[in-house]
């Protein structure tokens, strides 16, 4: 990036910060991206991991959200089918709750309508004796029926992975460890950045002819940097989830359901766990690690254990959990929930571009109206053509080629022979589980495994072995939490083994890289404060509960 000036430099490696490099890589402008942890280490890794609508933004009168939302879902499950899955979602209808009959059955039919929905997934009514056929679980009391309809369940820091490694292939130059210490300036215009690589600490100093501000909760910061904090800041909230063991909370589908406040809340199955969240509380702590709460997690197993009959869920039964931060846009008397999720540009007088709020949902449509301002900028002052965004039409990495294609590839490669057909089942639902992460760039990590595994006892280390090498080769992982965290998802999902695969990628990382022993030290220290981060809940005060 610093050997020649760049017509955009993106701030922020999350999902909105990803999604702009790729569109205006696609249409042809020179782009870098910098990032000062790691890709999705922020908000874009620590969502409720659903490609949706916003069903109850339909209350909030939020209508052109909920359609343009609605009709990104269809691009990206065309684009990145392998990390954007259907998900079948219940939603129960309660005597007293939010939504009666009437409105539910109108509200999803509207939601179908707006969302351009196919029709094997439109909205299907259920009586109260159908209702609990589908969901054993559900608590009888005042349930009175429900309505089906279809999500899409994505892994959202995966999903940010895909994009960055399209907007590579396309020219894009992006590096995570990379934070821009410094804005620059020539004659009260902005520049670039002073780019600090946080692995050597050499400085660099990157020019370009516009820069986008897409740090998410850190967006305000550089803006104070550049001068141009004005009254229009962000206003962060926190979204609690927690992971329990699908034995504790064993759940058919998805359910979306009432808490006695007036929320909603997500109850999810994922292979052997359940997650359930979100809260939604104002935050004003620190921003690179938020905690979770020991109230957070009440206030989530409680509304489980209000829903649910007979789980009585504890908080010694959650295996894990995280928090993350919305950057939403400050709207004064309105709390948390009452926030428009609908996202803003801000310009500055220096030319600084940046782009907050907003859903993950919708991050390609944020990521076309960020470039659209570039490109008019580039064709006022330098006579550049017009050139629309193509993103809706590329698909991501993995997603360029079908689910059956690669799956019968990879059947095809050489496997150990299985002892007995329990273990022809293991080894497809290993086939399954690496094309869900990795889509058509599944075969090759897993025909590298194969050629190390002589017994059929060896296929998990060395698969394990294949899928670090391929994060350090393909997707700049750069130590052992990149991996575990946020590439295969391990610490939050398999918490059961992620510590021995920390062991193991540790050791192969050590002999890789050659790194000493204060360096292993230290990525002990960083594996064990995400440990405690993911499962060690605090009991401080709220912080900025009840403050914007």
């Amino acid at each position: 990036m610093a050997k020649e000036r760049l017509d955009l430099l993106v701030i922020g490696g999350g999902i909105t910060g990803a999604g702009i490099a790729l569109d205006a890589a696609a249409r042809g402008l020179r782009v870098g991206l910098v990032e000062k942890w790691d890709f999705a280490a922020g908000t874009s890794g620590r969502s409720t991991k659903l490609i949706h609508g916003g069903l109850r933004y339909l209350k909030q009168g939020e209508i052109h959200l909920v359609r343009e939302v609605g009709r990104e879902r269809a691009i990206l499950y065309r684009n990145a089918p392998h990390v954007v899955v259907p998900e079948r979602m219940l939603l129960p209808i309660l005597r007293g709750g939010s939504l009666g009959r009437g409105m539910t059955a109108f509200g999803l039919w509207l939601y179908d309508r707006l969302a351009d929905v196919q029709p094997a997934e439109r909205r299907v009514m259920l009586s109260r004796a159908e209702t609990l056929t589908a969901e054993p679980l559900l608590s009888p009391e005042r349930l009175i029926g429900g309505g089906l309809y279809y999500e899409y369940r994505t892994d959202d820091a995966r999903l940010t992975i895909e994009v960055v490694k399209t907007a590579a292939a396309l020219g894009a130059l992006c590096v995570n460890r990379a934070e821009a210490v410094a804005l620059l300036y020539d004659a009260g215009r902005i520049r670039g950045a002073v780019v600090l690589d946080r692995e050597s600490g050499e400085e660099h100093t990157v020019t370009a002819r516009q820069v986008v501000n897409a740090a998410g909760p850190w967006v305000d910061e550089l803006r104070r940097m550049d001068r141009s904090l004005d009254d229009r800041r962000l206003h962060l909230t926190k979204g609690v989830h927690v992971v329990v063991p699908r034995s504790r909370l064993p759940l058919r589908q998805s359910v979306y359901f009432d808490v006695e406040d007036g929320r909603m809340v997500f109850a999810i199955p994922r292979d052997a766990v359940t997650y359930i969240g979100t809260t939604d509380t104002d935050y004003d702590g620190p921003l690179d690690q938020p905690p979770v709460l020991l109230e957070d997690v009440r206030y989530l197993l409680r509304a489980a254990n209000h829903m649910f009959s007979g789980v009585h869920l504890t908080p010694g039964d959650v295996c894990s959990g995280w928090a993350g931060l919305r950057p939403l846009i400050h709207e004064e008397g309105r709390s948390p929930s009452e926030l428009s999720r609908k996202d803003e540009i801000f310009l500055s007088p220096t030319g600084l571009i940046s782009i907050a709020g907003g859903k993950l949902t919708a991050y390609r449509k944020m990521a076309e109206r960020a470039v659209d301002v570039v490109m008019r900028r580039l064709a006022e002052t330098e006579g550049r053509p017009w050139r629309p965004s193509r993103t809706a039409d590329i698909p991501l990495s993995g997603g360029e080629r079908g689910k059956a294609e690669t799956l019968a590839e990879m059947r095809a490669l050489r496997v150990p022979a299985p002892a007995d057909a329990g273990d022809a089942r293991v080894m497809e639902d290993r086939i399954r589980r690496l094309y869900r992460r990795y889509g058509c760039n599944a075969p090759a990590i897993w025909a590298d495994a194969m050629r190390q595994a002589e017994r059929t006892e060896e296929v998990d280390e060395k698969l394990l072995e294949a899928e670090f090498r391929y994060g350090v080769e393909e997707e700049m992982v750069c130590n052992p939490c990149d991996f575990l965290v946020r590439r295969t998802g391990a610490l939050h999902f398999e918490p059961d083994q992620a510590h021995e695969r920390f062991r193991r990628v540790l050791s192969r990382a050590t002999a890789w890289f050659g790194w000493d022993e204060a360096r292993v030290a230290r990525e002990v220290e960083a594996w064990e404060a995400q440990r405690q981060a993911a499962a060690g809940f605090t009991t401080l005060p709220s912080q900025g509960r009840g403050r914007p």
